[in-house]
């Protein structure tokens, strides 16, 4: 073998062990994943941290439900009817995850991986007449579930696995370097490739960031959804109006205070002529 052979042949080699070199490094970055839902003291809801190099790379607390509608045989067995299934992402989940510069993943199986959610972040840069400006968004997720597991499902036609999807998600839109949270409920709905059928998931509790935490374990700074600025600009409004009737009516005693008082110092004239003699 001549020495440009060996060369490629080295070449090649090289390639091989990055690749392999590259996969085992991905591999063991998803395996530094915590389930911590159990400090959670809301029962509904989950925690979860991706960890990379010993350091929190993507941390994620919420409460998700999905609704799956499915059909089922009507009782004379000839008509098909649409029921609901109510599926909760429960304690105790399988976690896996991955973190990127832009792209960061979260996956979550739960019930013997019956239920499998996927979240798919990314971060993108913009350009706008102050500049350039990062945010960072839920581009994607993926619900597969199985209408054989009993628990959920009874009776269900055609009953086994099925994928449902988002279709151009933008959601969860946060500025770069801060972690998103809102505890109102917010639905994503997901097309099922069980044929004309629509899954619903409700997510509440939300805190999440998936990019740039500086301290482990610590969300950045919140960048708060405009449903709950609003629901808290609804709670202290009544506060405010409050505190500004009671300064206006003190004000209004004040003023009122003290012009009786110039008042009362003020030298009466009489009004009858003759009253004229007394004075002086």
């Amino acid at each position: 073998m001549d020495l440009r052979g060996r060369a490629v042949l080295s070449v090649d080699r090289l390639r091989a062990l990055l690749m392999l070199f590259h996969t085992m490094a991905r591999i063991t970055a998803e395996q530094e994943v915590e389930n911590l839902s159990g400090l959670s003291t809301n029962p509904e809801k989950d925690i979860f941290v991706v960890r990379e190099n010993g350091t929190t790379c993507l941390m994620a607390e919420f409460a998700a439900k999905f609704i799956v509608p499915y059909d089922v045989w009507a009782s004379n067995y000839v008509d098909l009817i649409t029921e609901q299934a109510d599926i909760s992402l429960t304690r105790g989940a399988e976690v896996k995850g991955r973190c990127g510069h832009d792209e960061s993943e979260l996956q979550v199986f739960w019930v013997d991986r019956a239920y499998a959610l996927k979240m798919l972040f990314v971060k993108e840069s913009h350009n706008t007449s102050k500049g350039p400006e990062a945010t960072w968004r839920l581009s994607k997720v993926q619900f597969v579930y199985d209408s054989s597991e009993k628990t959920h499902f009874k009776d269900a036609v055609a009953a086994g696995k099925h994928t449902a999807n988002s279709h151009h998600l933008s959601a969860l839109v946060t500025p770069a370097g801060k972690s998103y949270e809102c505890q109102a409920q917010q639905t994503i709905s997901l097309a099922s490739s069980d044929p004309q059928k629509t899954v619903t998931m409700i997510l509440s509790a939300v805190h999440i960031q998936p990019f740039d935490i500086i301290s482990d374990f610590v969300f950045s700074e919140e960048h708060k959804c405009p449903v709950d600025e609003r629901e808290q600009l609804e709670e202290t409004l009544p506060l405010i109006l409050g505190l500004i009737l009671g300064l206006v009516i003190v004000v209004t005693l004040a003023i009122y205070h003290i012009h009786h008082k110039m008042t009362a110092n003020q030298v009466q004239i009489p009004r009858d002529r003759s009253q004229y003699k007394h004075m002086g």
